[in-house]
């Protein structure tokens, strides 16, 4: 049986995600419980309560940024439950404007190009996904955008030497998932604003 890197790479991420989703999800569920009988209480469980949440969160997005794709339909609820716990989780918010669901392959394009564009707000701000015609936009918006030249130009293949560390993933993930589907990438940089379009 054949696998190639990206594919076996993927399958590694969804087995993860899958793994770690159950646990934490029970963590919460005894958080909860802790809470309602009134045995544990006070800052130190809301901190626990809110790395739980917050790891519950990373691992849902995660799975479907980093996970195995293909075609079947992610609807527009799921993707907006994925999306509003992460913004309550983080520095970053997001607004998911399709209004019908899509496929797993195009949500997880968009969701690597929104962890793209996290990299690039060292302080936080709105990432945008919009869709037009089949046309993807993701705009990140902040008060600093911080762009680095050879790591973005891998993106298209400006710069394929780009160092990509262990946080850096997404850009080389992007450019596969892209020509997996025959997309093309751009992007484009202001002082405030960071687009990628595919």
């Amino acid at each position: 049986m054949a696998v190639d890197t990206a594919n076996l790479a993927a399958l590694v991420g969804s087995r993860i995600c899958h793994d770690l989703i159950s646990p934490v999800g029970a963590i919460n569920n005894g958080l909860e419980l802790l809470g309602m009988s009134g045995s544990m209480a006070g800052p130190e469980l809301e901190l626990i309560s809110d790395s739980v949440l917050n790891a519950n969160a990373r691992i849902r997005f995660f799975r479907v940024a980093f996970g195995a794709a293909g075609d079947q339909q992610m609807g527009r609820a799921e993707v907006i439950s994925v999306l509003e716990d992460i913004s309550k989780a983080g520095r970053m918010k997001f607004q998911w404007t399709p209004t019908e669901g899509r496929s797993r392959s195009e949500v997880r394009m968009a969701f690597l190009a929104a962890l793209c564009l996290e990299s690039a707000l060292p302080y936080g701000g709105v990432i945008k996904v919009l869709n037009a015609d089949g046309n993807w936009t993701v705009i990140g918006e902040g008060r600093k955008v911080n762009v680095e030249e050879p790591l973005w130009g891998h993106l298209n293949d400006d710069n394929a030497e780009a160092t990509i560390t262990p946080a850096l993933v997404q850009f080389a993930m992007l450019p596969i998932a892209a020509q997996e589907a025959a997309r093309k990438i751009r992007y484009d940089a202001t002082l405030e604003k960071v687009t990628i379009q595919f």
